[in-house]
């Protein structure tokens, strides 16, 4: 992504969005969060998400596409937590001097976070092809059984899931 300064017009719409909604989209979060600093937090991210993607809403769309921001904002949030805490969970039930570092702790939630969003991004029988294969151990013809496909659509999901899963280790 160019790292330019948005255009003269870009940078004008998102003024006048922001002058326009910034006080609607607190209120609205606030009333759905219950918490004015975190209301807070979401309405600046979902402007700076507005500006790094330089998407703008249609004319007359301006709060509704800002709350569809900011609900997706939230749910990411929610999952994050919830990935988090399964997370923290678990290195609870280990010993005291097999507890990873912070740093350690950093990278796995996201790491985990972008399995998370691979797999959510999945068609739904790619994903379970590929959950039953690498959770469950079934082979191919068993995947092909309990989803009600052919073998060869069951290898065709697994290389779908597969180029995913390369997609997230070999990013950026």
């Amino acid at each position: 992504m160019s790292t330019a300064p948005p255009s003269a017009s870009l940078h004008d719409e998102l003024h006048g969005l922001y002058r326009d909604h910034h006080g609607w989209l607190s209120g609205w979060l606030r009333r759905r969060l219950g918490d004015r600093e975190r209301a807070a937090d979401v309405a600046q991210d979902t402007f700076l998400r507005l500006m790094v993607t330089r998407r703008m809403p249609e004319l007359g769309e301006g709060r509704r596409y800002l709350a569809q921001i900011a609900r997706n904002l939230i749910v990411d949030q929610w999952r994050r937590q919830r990935i988090e805490q399964a997370y923290l969970e678990s290195l609870s039930a280990l010993p005291e001097p097999e507890t990873p570092s912070l740093e350690t702790r950093a990278m796995v939630i996201e790491t985990l976070m972008q399995i998370d969003a691979m797999l959510d991004d999945m068609p739904t029988k790619v994903r379970e092809a590929f959950l039953l294969s690498q959770f469950e151990g079934l082979t191919y013809p068993q995947i092909a059984e309990r989803l009600q496909v052919s073998v060869s659509s069951v290898q065709k999901y697994m290389l779908r899931a597969i180029a995913a899963c390369y997609q997230v280790l070999y990013a950026e």
